[in-house]
């Protein structure tokens, strides 16, 4: 199309007469055809310098931290909602086709995505984020994770994950390996935007080293709190901040909180003075209101990832919202 037009307009332009009026030369004025596509081969030169790449991301947690290093050379799409679960997302077809043009496709690992994603992807046929290709990016590669197994895992287990748990997004502290590895691909796919990537990581790391101050201030004073969660999501937001955890409502990682696990629980709870139950915004409140009201332990809602509640906009705003709220719960129970 480019070279048609561009052939089209050097015809027009070729094309133009010259007529003599009262002794003047006067230039003849290139019809509207060339001068449309004079127009069109300047917009195409446009478009094509400004070409960005389409980042595709599991999470919304991913494609924030995606537009923080990318600006505005990248065009992010992020195919969760915040308020699923990241575990049991619904693969609509109109997925295949945000696949199938993605340049970079970003995804968790440590299987937290193997539920819905490996079809989705074959369906796309997009060799450019099959594999070990430059634009498939598995974040989980360089971050430290905790609850690898040590041993062989099966299903009697439960939901157990072999690379460990991969929820890793909500320690904050993990977002700078993320960001540094999205520079990195970034980079290497768009080299003439390079040192715009460098300065966004910069700039990222830098903002996000005074919010993690922040936050530690705000939740120093209930370092130690006991707390239980409904699934084992918040392990690394817990252990940032110097919370433990006691238990989980679920008996084993994604089964359902049983009665038997309950009648154990509970009595747990109560002995060893758990102040707080957290559950994620998309899990049934039945259960968790019931044992909350049996332990006397304050029950919070949050959302685990970008987008779970608005007020947690993106990947900071998150944090300021989770750390309010559990600030907030636990001063109020003093």
């Amino acid at each position: 199309m480019k070279n048609y037009l561009s052939g089209m307009t050097s015809r027009f332009c070729s094309s133009a007469r010259f007529s003599v009026r009262g002794g003047q030369t006067k230039a003849w004025t290139p019809t509207f055809a060339a001068r449309t596509a004079l127009l069109l081969l300047l917009l195409l030169n446009t478009g094509a310098a400004q070409a960005k790449l389409n980042v595709v991301a599991t999470l919304p947690d991913f494609g924030s931290i995606a537009e923080s290093i990318g600006g505005d050379k990248v065009k992010v799409t992020s195919i969760a909602r915040g308020a699923e679960d990241p575990h049991f997302v619904d693969a609509r077809p109109s997925f295949i086709r945000v696949l199938n043009q993605a340049d970079v496709l970003i995804e968790g690992g440590a299987e937290m995505e193997i539920g819905w994603l490996p079809p989705l992807v074959a369906a796309a046929r997009n060799s450019k984020i099959l594999g070990n290709t430059p634009g498939h990016v598995i974040l989980s590669t360089g971050v430290p994770l905790l609850e690898v197994p040590t041993t062989a895992v099966d299903r009697s287990q439960g939901d157990v994950h072999p690379g460990g748990n991969p929820h890793y997004w909500l320690d904050p502290a993990n977002a700078k390996p993320m960001a540094a590895r999205l520079a990195e691909v970034f980079a290497q796919l768009d080299p003439a935007s390079a040192a715009e990537y460098a300065a966004n990581l910069t700039k990222f790391n830098a903002a996000l080293d005074e919010k993690l101050a922040a936050w530690t201030k705000q939740l120093e004073p209930f370092k130690g709190t006991k707390v239980v969660t409904y699934h084992k999501s918040f392990d690394y937001l817990l252990k940032r901040f110097g919370f433990e955890l006691v238990a989980t409502l679920e008996p084993k990682p994604g089964l359902e909180p049983s009665p038997t696990h309950l009648r154990t629980l509970i009595p747990r709870m109560k002995s060893e003075g758990v102040k707080l139950i957290l559950i994620e915004t998309f899990r049934p409140r039945r259960t968790p209101e019931r044992v909350a009201a049996d332990t006397g332990a304050k029950l919070l809602v949050l959302p685990s990832s970008v987008g779970g509640a608005p007020e947690a906009k993106d990947y900071f705003r998150l944090f300021d919202h989770d750390v309010a709220q559990i600030a907030k719960a636990l001063g109020a129970s003093r």
